[in-house]
């Protein structure tokens, strides 16, 4: 028992299970929204257990081929294939196992769409090699992330809306903006080795203007979306809680000093999607 819950924990240390907290919060806003209402708990239940089975899918694999580069990156090369901590087969035992539980979910919610996994598969595979041939990596990041309300709306909904892809494209740039700002911390050996990032391409200063521009868009769908959802007070507190966070985070994080670009991408991150949820919960039950 005690060498299973090791294991669970290794596994959960490889993929940064905490990080779920970044997009799950959006597969729940999508279901709320796409119903103006809460979903029935066999639905909220395989919507987790979807986001768990797709991310945990998504990160064993980006680990897994990036393993060479996470080796000799000094930032990274104490996460678990490289130090040694799990093997390549277990990751890949692993993946297939979060495929098949992401597979399981979907088919529960909408089996229509079972079809699309493949698809979606390929996306998670094509995200991690995107970096070593453009500099657009963080937006295919973003695309693949900013399915979690898509789906969160289709899973309750049967249909894709209007406001489902805008709240989609509202989450992929919020993605693709941070994930840029958090490349910054590997400006130095992305360079040296001839990955691409926008960092690198256009320079600190230039990335962290783009990575600004991005989140003000996010700032403009959300208020896009207050409007053609007639949402109320609490979402639009919400929203607003949103763009403060959004500004932190990029208050935080300067070209000359990238120290605490740590707080911006977990907590400022972390906390932004769940009190939207919040607001949003809020503003749709009271």
């Amino acid at each position: 028992m005690v060498l299973f819950r090791n294991k669970v924990r290794t596994f959960a240390g490889l993929v940064k299970f905490e990080h779920t907290v970044f997009a799950l919060p959006f597969a729940y806003l999508g279901a709320v929204l796409g119903i103006r209402g809460l979903p029935a708990w066999e639905q909220l239940f395989w919507m987790t257990m979807a986001m768990v089975g797709a991310r945990s899918a998504a990160m064993g694999l980006n680990r897994l081929i990036d393993r060479e580069l996470d080796q000799a990156n000094p930032r990274t090369a104490g996460r678990h294939l490289p130090h040694g901590l799990v093997s390549i087969r277990e990751v890949k035992t692993f993946i297939v196992g979060a495929l098949l539980l992401f597979t399981l979910s979907v088919y529960r919610l909408s089996p229509g769409h079972v079809v699309y996994i493949p698809l979606i598969a390929l996306l998670m595979i094509g995200y991690s090699y995107t970096k070593r041939f453009t500099c657009l990596s963080h937006i295919v990041l973003g695309l693949v992330i900013g399915l979690a309300p898509l789906g969160g709306w289709i899973s309750v909904t049967q249909k894709i809306e209007l406001p489902a892809v805008l709240l989609g494209l509202t989450v992929a740039l919020w993605i693709a903006g941070f994930d840029i700002i958090y490349a910054t911390l590997d400006y130095d050996f992305d360079k040296g080795y001839g990955l691409h990032s926008l960092p690198v391409a256009r320079g600190l200063r230039s990335a962290l203007f783009i990575s600004a521009v991005f989140h003000f868009i996010v700032a403009v769908l959300l208020v896009t979306l207050y409007f053609l959802l007639n949402l109320g007070s609490w979402y639009l507190t919400g929203v607003i809680l949103s763009v403060l966070l959004l500004y932190y985070q990029h208050a935080l994080v300067l070209p000359h000093d990238l120290s605490r670009v740590n707080t911006a991408f977990f907590n400022v991150n972390g906390l932004l999607s769940i009190q939207l949820l919040v607001f949003t919960a809020l503003d749709i039950f009271l």
